[in-house]
């Protein structure tokens, strides 16, 4: 009977040391999964999650199994609801690295560590297209972005008006959050404006009597009339004799953006009779405001003008962005013409 009770005795003896054995096991996977990678990507690069406003922890939580290979999932989910994160989400970009753990994740998650996002726009000729342009790279709708650049009270605040306030935005990269809000959007692009206006630059357009807004809007015409370097400073000579002289500018480029109209490949008399401040053929002096984002090298190309004493351009028949520039109107009839013959030898009307 004793000899039972001893082999009944040391079964469970064993059986005990075994389940206890598995309980050290799922306890220590448990922490390992806890404190050590548990999320994985693909191939090792860092993936992004996106958590708009009103996401739930169950959007959360579908990001992250659907952009990188966890251990266990389970643990993830039990450890944020253990500290309360499905009822304190926020917005934003966060990185997942190859082997971030848990804790790692999570504590971006609630502390609102994120990574930024590197904001450009280039190429942009008006309000609308740099609304598409930022909403695209951020969490603001393009339509709040582009109701506050034509807000007149936001944009006097700022040092400018709807027509203007275009210029306050330097073509370049910038690290941003990607939850920023409109309004702090604005306002860093207010900041790097006054960074990028620095003191030599401010002289300069002392110098040649322009506002920094006057810079920007003849860069932008400059910037449309030629994407030939070297021609850059020529065209800002000539377009400083013509306002220096009284002569109207009678740049295409601004009848395009007047007609909102920027595929028009020939300017007619038609098109000359367009009632708008921003028609330079029948306007004196600078339009309103820039016609384009202008890029930093076109800035820098009316700051560093090149003196001449050419009045008239017109772009080679080459139409390779060149252009021939002249000082008199009979030496730019004959340009002129070359110009036209090419045209009407391709059928541009």
């Amino acid at each position: 009977m004793q000899k039972k009770i001893y082999r009944k005795s040391k079964s469970i003896k064993t059986i005990a040391w075994i389940l206890g054995a598995l309980a050290s096991l799922f306890i220590g996977y448990q922490v390992y999964t806890y404190f050590r990678g548990n999320f994985f990507t693909p191939s090792g690069e860092t993936v992004y999650i996106y958590i708009h406003e009103h996401a739930t922890f169950d959007d959360v939580v579908k990001q992250i199994e659907k952009k990188t290979k966890p251990r266990s999932m389970a643990s993830f989910i039990a450890l944020a609801k253990s500290e309360g994160y499905p009822n304190k989400i926020r917005t934003g970009r966060y990185a997942i690295k190859n082997g971030m753990t848990n804790h790692k994740l999570l504590n971006n998650l609630r502390k609102h560590v994120q990574a930024p996002v590197k904001l450009t726009f280039n190429n942009i000729r008006t309000k609308a297209q740099l609304a598409g342009r930022l909403s695209k790279q951020l969490m603001a709708d393009s339509l709040t972005l582009l109701s506050l650049l034509n807000d007149s009270v936001t944009d006097v605040k700022l040092g400018f008006n709807p027509e203007t306030v275009v210029a306050m935005f330097i073509p370049n990269t910038y690290d941003v959050l990607w939850d920023i809000t409109p309004v702090q959007l604005l306002k860093r692009m207010h900041h790097e404006y006054e960074s990028f206006w620095t003191d030599e630059r401010k002289q300069k357009a002392k110098k040649a009597h322009f506002s920094p807004v006057e810079v920007a809007t003849l860069a932008s015409i400059i910037e449309e009339e030629t994407n030939h370097k070297a021609d850059k400073p020529i065209v800002a000579g000539l377009y400083m004799n013509r306002l220096r002289l009284g002569m109207p500018l009678q740049s295409c480029p601004t009848i395009k953006f007047a007609l909102n109209d920027f595929a028009l490949q020939r300017i007619t008399g038609v098109h000359l009779r367009v009632n708008s401040p921003y028609n330079t053929y029948k306007n004196p002096g600078l339009p309103p405001g820039p016609i384009r984002i202008p890029s930093i090298e076109s800035i820098d190309a009316v700051l560093n003008f090149k003196p001449n004493n050419y009045l008239y351009m017109c772009a080679k028949e080459t139409l390779n962005g060149e252009h021939y520039f002249a000082a008199t109107w009979a030496e730019h009839k004959r340009n002129a013409d070359r110009y036209a013959a090419m045209m009407n030898k391709r059928g541009i009307h």
